[in-house]
């Protein structure tokens, strides 16, 4: 038996979480809103969403198509596997009469006879079924069956008055195909919802949804990244780190290796974000690993999210280092991603990296690396912004990040794609330099907010040992410039012939 309008809960869900959190709960009741996008951004998935959530809640949910059929409707419902079951679907079609030419009236635009009818057929339809949600689809033909703005204005006020009378929570869609610049239902409608779609030169497309309007609700303002998978949309909500607040112990926590702790003062303090800067090949992942592998050996559990490398490789090149991440995953304390730069949006993948942190309760996070990261945003301009939040929700959070950043050149003066230095609380560099006829490679703290740390040079040597780090390099002069100079008494190396 379906609810009474008054056992229904105060506001009625969109159907989709994501949503639901934008809007700070969904729909007011008893009101109407308007859903606008080009065809594609996923409207109608939008509203079957909506209407399903409605059934699921013993709600009558009415679907008035005037666009496509019904069987066009349940063949894309089936796509998502859903059942259209509970949802009366009515296909709204023009009468025969007005389709005939012998039955025309001269005195009158047929429009106008096609405008009323269809206001009726509507009205007659709502009196039958009683529905507590309604979708009408689509505004675009009301809009050019009324043929000026002032009769489009009257017609859609008509409706939402019938709707409001017979307390019924109307969804009204607009694909925009007719006039983009008529904004007669924004100052109508309760509320108002864009979905858009964006075309980046290379990759998957990218889609997105901001809440224009809503009349005393308090909504997550700004663009939102979506995208429609089976099952329906999935929306992620824009990162807002001043939200998300935990209380926890700064405490050090441990590389695993001594001499690297020794460097930092002590090892990279929780709650932190750590980056780390060098050219490629130096050993950036090497570095941001062992942090994670540290993590799981005190008990804890780990993320790592790869954008560079095949995942294959990268197991393989760690195995051989002493590092088994294929078995940390099996025994379920470390979580592997690889990531498409060129299929998943910024909005997606801090969402994956806060599933991580909220419901898997992981608070070692490495991302490897931010070029691949630069290459996902649709606007470059913005990549500061986002990995700003992404950092001070991680932080707040108690996790602790690895980041690395793949600078351009080997020796020499070099240079990062992205400067994001003084965003993050420890600055690790890693540097090639010439000595002796040899490459060699040296690490050093640049910078540490938490505390003291060692301000030497020391080099390192990447073996079947993994990371073995050497001696201060009082010896040397230039280093960091790749040509450094002797100017000290003892100028042994790692992995020099005479050790």
């Amino acid at each position: 038996m379906a609810k009474k309008t008054s056992d229904l809960t105060e506001q009625a869900s969109t159907g989709i979480h994501g949503l639901d959190d934008i809007t700070s709960g969904g729909f007011e009741r008893d009101r109407l809103y308007l859903l606008e996008g080009s065809p594609g951004t996923g409207k109608t998935t939008s509203a079957l969403s909506f209407l399903l959530a409605g059934v699921k809640n013993g709600e009558r949910c009415l679907y008035i198509s005037l666009s496509e059929t019904e069987e066009e409707l349940r063949s894309s419902s089936l796509s998502h596997h859903w059942d259209l079951k509970g949802i009366d679907i009515f296909e709204l079609v023009p009468p025969e009469s007005l389709l005939d030419e012998n039955q025309q009236q001269s005195l009158l635009y047929s429009s106008d006879l096609e405008l009323g009818e269809t206001t009726r057929l509507i009205f007659e339809t709502v009196e039958k079924y009683k529905p507590h949600r309604v979708v009408v689809d689509s505004l675009s033909e009301i809009r050019l069956l009324a043929q000026s703005s002032l009769r489009y204005r009257r017609q859609v006020l008509a409706l939402k008055h019938y709707f409001a009378k017979h307390g019924a929570t109307v969804l009204l869609l607009d694909d925009m195909t007719t006039d983009t610049q008529d904004k007669t239902v924004h100052s109508v409608a309760h509320g108002v919802i864009r979905l858009e779609e964006l075309a980046p030169e290379y990759g998957a497309e990218r889609r997105r949804v901001r809440v224009v309007k809503y009349r005393g609700r308090r909504f997550r303002g700004g663009f939102h990244d979506f995208t429609i998978k089976t099952g329906g949309l999935d929306v992620y909500p824009r990162l807002v780190a001043a939200e998300h607040r935990t209380k926890f112990d700064r405490t050090p926590i441990s590389s695993g290796n001594a001499s690297l702790d020794a460097l930092l003062g002590g090892g990279v303090e929780r709650g932190s974000s750590a980056l780390i800067l060098g050219p490629a090949g130096t050993g950036k992942s090497l570095f941001a690993i062992s942090f994670a592998v540290a993590a799981i050996k005190r008990g804890e559990k780990a993320a790592l999210f790869i954008f560079d490398e095949e995942l294959g490789l990268l197991y393989d090149r760690m195995k051989v280092l002493g590092i088994d991440l294929e078995g940390m995953i099996e025994e379920g304390n470390l979580s592997v991603v690889q990531v498409d730069a060129a299929e998943l949006s910024p909005g997606e993948f801090s969402s994956k990296v806060r599933s991580c942190v909220d419901e898997h309760q992981i608070k070692t996070i490495v991302i490897d690396s931010l070029n691949g990261y630069q290459a996902a945003m649709p606007e470059e301009n913005f990549l500061i912004l986002h990995i700003h939040e992404l950092l001070q929700y991680l932080n707040r959070q108690g996790a602790t990040t690895f980041l690395t950043v793949a600078q351009h050149g080997l020796v020499g003066d070099m240079k990062a794609p992205v400067d994001v230095t003084y965003l993050a609380d420890t600055v690790i560099l890693l540097r090639y330099f010439e000595a002796a006829g040899r490459v060699h490679r040296a690490v050093s703290i640049i910078k540490k907010r938490a505390g003291v740390h060692e301000k030497t040079i020391r080099d390192f040597e990447i073996s079947k040992k993994g990371l073995s780090i050497g001696e201060p390099l009082e010896g040397f002069h230039g280093v960091l410039r790749g040509v450094p100079n002797f100017v000290g008494k003892n100028g042994r190396l790692m992995g020099d012939p005479s050790e």
